[in-house]
């Protein structure tokens, strides 16, 4: 008889919990492990407006549905083929756990924990899940599995860093596309929907860019884009700018460095739009991950007053708007008085609908996939979502390249219809500000 798998039994950090309030159902037919100093911890994140303090007040409501006496006892069922989920208490401070890790702390009492089911569930593989890398390598250091919380995590990472493709066409397509400026068939093997790609003569020199939708190819004229005086600078921006302005896509994920132009290009076709009454309403707002310590919470003032520094990007894009065209002042000042132009903090997202508006959302490279979920999901009739960041520049320490929201919704929306996915790699803010980018 072939012997069966060895189940496991994984030990959950507080950190998973936060970043996902229903990871114990993400375990298949495995037990599932709460020390009891997790509970503890997070009672303290109950209170507040942020997507950790609702994945707190959540998990707390799920836990008290299970709540019978055994869950502190041998475990409650969590469903048809899935394990047991136990609360377990502390348990007493083992010696090599003692002289290892100097620091008494919630880490250390789950390595103890997990250290001491090692020894006495010998039929189960004790595995510890922390988004924490430094707690995984002081486990790994004493000889106890850990992991990730893998669950929402991008399977490959090349779709965040390849380049726009150059393919190689009869001279005829591209003589259609400028001749008749209307869209031609033509079907490029294994493109998703409204994938951009430069175009090449197979005799000759020409180029042209273009988007694929549907086994047709639309022309992008680079030289006729323009949006609140803003125009684009290379070939990226504008794909990007085609889709900016493209009323049939109501979702655009822009990633790149600083400096290539990311939010400038999202207001100045935002605004253009509004001009033209096609949104009631340009909504900003920007993950509040500081740099350093200093930390929103310590500034002065109402919700507005706080978020202000955070803010000073999307204002120094205005000022180039401004700069590029000066009849723009008066507009943008209309705009703001009438509430047109709107900076939104990002907690108030919650529990709202938004409504034919143009929402800007900047650093969403620091999101966890629950978070940006929350915030797509807001989209009412008419709205469209603009997501922007750079997954080299991750702040939040629980997330990295493969398990931040920003990445996942850049896998998972691949070939829809409403969705355009765009990488600027040139930075166009100036020489010195591109060589800094490359060189530190």
């Amino acid at each position: 008889m072939e012997n069966q798998k060895k189940l496991k039994m994984f030990v959950l950090d507080t950190n998973v919990v936060l970043h996902d309030s229903s990871c114990i159902y993400k375990f298949q037919e495995h037990d599932v492990v709460i020390p009891i100093q997790v509970i503890e911890e997070i009672d303290t994140f109950k209170k507040g407006l942020d997507a950790i303090n609702w994945h707190a007040r959540e998990f707390c409501r799920i836990i008290d549905d299970l709540s019978e006496d055994h869950i502190f006892n041998g475990g409650v069922s969590l469903g048809e083929g899935s394990g047991k989920l136990t609360i377990a208490m502390a348990k007493p401070l083992q010696e090599k756990v003692r002289m290892n890790l100097k620091t008494k702390n919630v880490d250390m009492e789950i390595i103890n924990l997990a250290y001491c089911l090692k020894e006495e569930r010998q039929d189960r593989e004790v595995v510890i899940v922390s988004k924490d890398i430094n707690l995984r390598i002081k486990s790994k250091a004493l000889c106890i599995l850990a992991q990730d919380f893998m669950h929402e995590t991008v399977s490959d990472l090349n779709i965040l860093s390849e380049k726009v493709k150059t393919i190689d066409v009869p001279s005829k397509i591209i003589d259609l596309l400028y001749k008749g400026k209307m869209p031609v068939p033509y079907n490029i093997k294994d493109a998703t929907a409204n994938q951009n790609f430069i175009l090449k003569s197979e005799v000759g020199n020409q180029t042209a860019l273009v988007c694929h939708r549907n086994g047709l190819l639309t022309l992008i004229l680079k030289d006729s884009q323009s949006a609140f005086g803003i125009k684009s600078k290379n070939s990226e921006q504008s794909f990007a700018v085609n889709a900016l302005l493209d009323t049939t896509i109501s979702l655009v994920a822009i990633e790149g460095k600083a400096g290539t132009g990311k939010t400038l290009l999202s207001l100045a076709c935002g605004l253009s739009q509004m001009e033209k009454d096609l949104y009631d309403q340009v909504l900003y707002s920007r993950v509040t991950i500081s740099m350093g310590d200093r930390e929103i919470g310590f500034l002065p003032g109402d919700a507005n007053d706080k978020i202000g520094p955070f803010m000073n990007g999307m204002n120094d894009n205005i000022n180039v708007i401004i700069s590029a065209n000066t009849g723009n002042v008066g507009k943008i000042d209309a705009f703001k008085r009438n509430e047109k132009l709107v900076i939104e903090p990002l907690p108030f997202i919650r529990g709202r609908s938004i409504h034919k508006s143009l929402f800007i959302l900047d650093e969403c490279q620091n999101l966890t996939p629950h978070e940006i979920k929350t915030i797509v999901t807001r989209a009412g009739e008419g709205t469209k979502i603009v997501l922007i960041g750079d997954t080299h520049q991750i702040d939040n320490p629980y997330l990295d390249q493969k398990s931040n929201g920003f990445s996942y919704l850049i896998q998972k929306f691949q070939d829809q219809d409403c969705y355009c996915y765009v990488h600027l790699f040139n930075g166009v803010r100036s020489s010195l500000a591109e060589l800094a980018s490359n060189l530190l």
